[in-house]
């Protein structure tokens, strides 16, 4: 046992939890009374892909923060690559960074930029020149060495932060939000090279972010935070598919709540009703609920369709008509929806019949990944 004053009491990681690139292990950080984070506990693999999602406040940047060794956590501990880093400082922890505001030196040129880590650390001049041309070429820079970041654009200025941060080879990448800067094109862009590349280097990535669709695309896994704590870690399509809560069903994706009532409960599924309509439902968001009790339906916008055969759970009245080019969003009134008012996504085409504002339209319920909570604050 490794045991030291403040700090919860931990079994030193066994030959089968070595595999875990980053481990934390009922970490938790206060700053006077608050508790930024609260109890976490996270398995990363090496090579993967964990994304830290959640809306700001929610924690996931003093994790960031607690790995790399600039914080230090009250309890629990940190492993990365099996060895204890708690009290390591963040310069020996072999961690590479990219913050939000990328944090490049204004007087040093990119080379210097890049070479900087290197040089704190030792490496011979040789070895410093090799690694920092191979690793520009690989961010599509080269020719770039002797300008200064001034005199580069955001998406290169972020390719210059990435570069330092990998030239070091570090076991651990640490990416701080680092799109947020850049237009919506540009991050896009970003994004698939980002990916390639740490998919081709193959090291452990921890990525923070509060844009779901940012976190849907690149990650392996997500980890969904709210309020200092993490409420659930999965793949991207079964946090989408299957959110645990009313926070992660609410945050990943889009979804409108409908009234619905409780049909039966069995071992893993249950059976909800909602208009005229029953849904099949996981049981374990729904323990403790009895037949009969009211509960909320959440379904995702693409599984309502506008229908005129004899399946149509409910009636609704068109509240407005958007359209997004390859789709439309309708914004349609129903007594059936929790608020009054639900969302449907239709394809371009299927919209074509629906003449807009104040159409009644049918609907039907479509898929079989709606979700079932019990009524807020129930």
């Amino acid at each position: 046992m490794l045991s030291r004053p403040g700090r919860a009491s931990v079994t030193a990681p066994t030959a089968a939890s070595v595999e875990a690139a980053v481990r934390l292990d009922g970490v938790t950080k206060r700053f006077g009374p608050s508790v930024a984070l609260d109890q976490a506990w996270l398995k990363i693999g090496r090579g993967e892909f964990m994304t830290l999602l959640g809306p700001s406040g929610c924690g996931k940047t003093t994790l960031l923060n607690l790995v790399a060794g600039f914080l230090a956590p009250n309890e629990g501990e940190i492993f990365i690559d099996g060895s204890l880093v708690t009290d390591v400082p963040a310069f020996a922890r072999q961690t590479g960074i990219v913050f939000q505001n990328y944090a490049l030196f204004p007087h040093m040129t990119v080379a210097s930029n890049v070479a900087y880590g290197l040089k704190a650390r030792g490496v011979g001049k040789d070895e410093i020149g090799k690694r920092v041309a191979d690793v520009l070429a690989m961010m599509k820079l080269t020719g770039y060495e002797a300008r200064k970041p001034r005199e580069l654009s955001g998406g290169q200025q972020q390719r210059v932060a990435l570069a330092r941060a990998l030239v070091i080879e570090p076991k651990v990448l640490l990416l701080d939000e680092p799109f947020s800067a850049l237009d919506k094109n540009l991050r896009g862009a970003m994004q698939v090279e980002v990916k390639e590349i740490q998919r081709r280097l193959g090291v452990t990535t921890i990525f923070v972010t509060h844009d779901q669709s940012e976190a849907l695309s690149l990650s392996d896994r997500i980890a969904v935070m709210s309020a200092g704590r993490i409420c659930q870690i999965d793949t991207p399509e079964a946090l989408y598919r299957r959110p645990a809560d009313r926070f992660v069903a609410s945050f990943i994706g889009e979804g409108s709540l409908l009234s619905a009532t409780l049909d039966r409960m069995e071992d893993d599924s249950a059976t909800v009703s909602v208009g005229r309509r029953a849904v099949t439902v996981p049981s374990a968001p729904l323990a403790g609920q009895s037949p009969g009790a009211r509960v909320d339906l959440f379904v995702r916008p693409e599984h309502l369709q506008v229908t005129t055969t004899g399946d149509a759970a409910f009636e609704g009245e068109v509240a407005a008509s958007i359209y997004q080019g390859d789709h439309v969003d309708l914004y349609v009134d129903t007594p059936q929806a929790a608020n009054g008012r639900l969302m449907m996504r239709l394809a371009a085409r299927d919209a074509a019949g629906i003449s807009g504002a104040g159409s009644k339209i049918a609907i039907a319920i479509t898929g079989e990944d709606a979700v079932a909570f019990p009524p807020a604050g129930a």
